[in-house]
């Protein structure tokens, strides 16, 4: 990408000389049409004064030679002036479509680094903890209670590992072959299954659960919706402080399944908001960013609600945090 500013610059002299040309064009083709009337004018006159047809200027001017000549001159000075425009309209969206461009590959080719940086970290990481408690393992010889609490450090590494490749091959399969296996499921059962899980994973953090006594059976993919709740939840958890809770709510609202997840973290600027379900965003920068992650979660929520003829949708939570609604039709 070093060269892409040059790059910039050069198009951007190309363009301001198109310009500059064009203008000077403009007018040298303005004023030698305004030569030639005044030429044809003067030979018109001379003709009309010699022949005795009119006796005054003011009779040249009203005659109906004199009128044609200064219309058609007119309207090729009117010709003149509107290529202008078009061209200079044209030559300025040309620039917009450029730019944006240009923005829109700076930002892929910055979003793939990150997700290349991000993705190696999130794999090396979990490797060098497995590596060193098999070592730790192999070398020492442990109490009972160190080889429990290593084997679920283990056991932790190894779902993180797991989490990691499920959402490189659901963002895969989102892009080509996703299709919702739909099948009955007990919406209650499942995210009580999911928050349970995901307690063990983060025993420091407080997830609160609320949920309506009884809610109907629905037709849903099973593994997206796990995959929804895990990540919006794992998002919440990342993006907030430790001594926070997040809070959970499954319910209903009219002829659809609402899920709600509210953090009390940081919150989402208005222009993030825009983008988070980008494929691969996130903000900052990847050598200097504390929180982990990939850049996949919210986009494969987001199409997994889709897929689902859902809706997700992102709200402040006040005083401070995110609420991530995500409202499913019943029938599916």
């Amino acid at each position: 990408m070093e060269g892409s500013p040059r790059l910039r610059m050069l198009s951007y002299v190309v363009i301001i000389y198109m310009l500059l040309a064009f203008s000077w064009w403009s007018v040298l083709l303005y004023v030698k049409n305004n030569d030639a009337f005044e030429a044809k004018t003067t030979y018109l006159k001379l003709i009309k004064i010699g022949s005795k047809q009119v006796n005054s200027e003011s009779e040249f001017l009203l005659s109906p030679e004199y009128l044609d000549l200064r219309s058609k001159y007119k309207r090729q000075e009117y010709m003149i002036f509107g290529e202008a425009i078009v061209f200079i309209f044209s030559l300025m969206a040309g620039i917009w479509l450029i730019n944006r461009g240009y923005h829109r590959e700076v930002q892929l080719a910055r979003q793939k680094r990150n997700f290349l940086l991000s993705v190696t970290h999130e794999l090396k990481s979990p490797l060098a903890s497995i590596r060193l408690i098999l070592e730790t393992v192999q070398k020492r010889k442990l109490s009972e209670e160190q080889k429990q609490q290593l084997t679920e450090s283990g056991i932790k590494e190894n779902d993180r590992l797991t989490t990691l490749v499920n959402n490189l091959l659901t963002a895969t399969r989102l892009e080509t072959i996703y299709k919702p296996t739909k099948e009955p499921i007990n919406i209650l059962t499942l995210v009580d299954e999911e928050i349970n899980r995901l307690k063990l994973l983060h025993p420091g953090r407080k997830l609160n659960l609320k949920k309506e006594n009884s809610l109907p059976e629905m037709n849903l993919d099973r593994t997206g919706i796990v995959s929804v709740i895990s990540n919006l939840v794992e998002n919440a958890i990342k993006y907030s402080n430790e001594n926070t809770e997040v809070d959970i709510q499954i319910s209903l609202k009219e002829d659809n399944l609402l899920i709600q997840v509210a953090d009390h973290g940081i919150g989402i600027d208005l222009e993030e908001k825009q983008k988070i379900f980008t494929q691969f965003y996130r903000s900052g920068n990847e050598d200097t960013r504390n929180t982990k992650g990939t850049g996949l979660g919210l986009y494969i929520v987001k199409q997994i609600v889709a897929a689902h003829k859902g809706k997700i949708k992102v709200k402040e939570n006040f005083p401070t945090g995110t609420i991530f609604e995500v409202t499913l039709p019943l029938n599916q």
